[in-house]
């Protein structure tokens, strides 16, 4: 089995997959949190509302939409797939902007700095622990997909490590010594990780729970 292989192409998709929805969701918080429009507000509604459908019930649609993008079957398609979950981001990262003061906002105005500028140089270093909380969900949850892979990769060379350990199990035999290894390569590094930076995930939470 390409195990080493298959650990770079999760190694890749996730990474790519999480800065993704970090750079989308963030830059969508920033916008509805300073420019508080009517059209913002109900574009705003209309996002949050997409949280409540399930990921299983757009898989058909979203399937039709790649295959017409030519993305099926490619690791770069499956981290267009996986960047949807910026939703999620954007939900939690616009909580903690509404707790932080908006004369930070009109000081960096005042002081020439235009949009881009505020929210790369002023919003971006405040919202570094919610960054970092969203970050680890998100990198968790990428990292142990096994539903959004197995449908839009089809060729062995483009398999993540959890299809890897999918394809050990066969129907009627299973390969126990590659399966058990394949499972520790999958668990051991999230585990890890999630161990690491479990400190940053709570300080981010309670940093935006309360306003004031």
């Amino acid at each position: 089995m390409p195990v080493w292989h298959s650990f770079a192409n999760t190694l890749y998709v996730t990474a790519l997959a999480v800065v993704a929805m970090l750079l989308i969701g963030s830059m969508a918080a920033y916008t509805f949190t300073v420019r508080k429009t009517r059209f913002n507000k109900r574009l705003n509604t209309v996002i949050l509302l997409a949280l409540a459908v399930p990921f299983q019930s757009t898989l058909v649609p979203l399937y039709e939409m790649m295959v017409k993008l030519h993305l099926v079957d490619s690791l770069s398609g499956l981290v267009v797939v996986y960047s949807g979950g910026a939703v999620f981001c954007c939900f939690l990262i616009q909580g903690y902007m509404s707790t932080l003061p908006f004369e930070l906002v009109e000081a960096s105005r005042i002081d020439g700095c235009g949009p881009l500028q505020t929210y790369w140089r002023v919003m971006m270093p405040l919202c570094r622990p919610v960054l970092v909380t969203v970050g680890v969900f998100q990198t968790m949850w990428v990292w142990n997909d096994f539903l959004a892979a197995n449908t839009f990769l089809s060729s062995p060379q483009k398999d993540t490590i959890v299809l890897e350990v999918f394809n050990s199990v066969g129907q009627y035999s299973t390969d126990w010594p590659a399966f058990m290894t394949l499972t520790a390569l999958s668990l051991v590094p999230v585990t890890v990780f999630f161990i690491f930076m479990q400190r940053h995930i709570v300080s981010g939470l309670i940093a935006g729970a309360v306003k004031g």
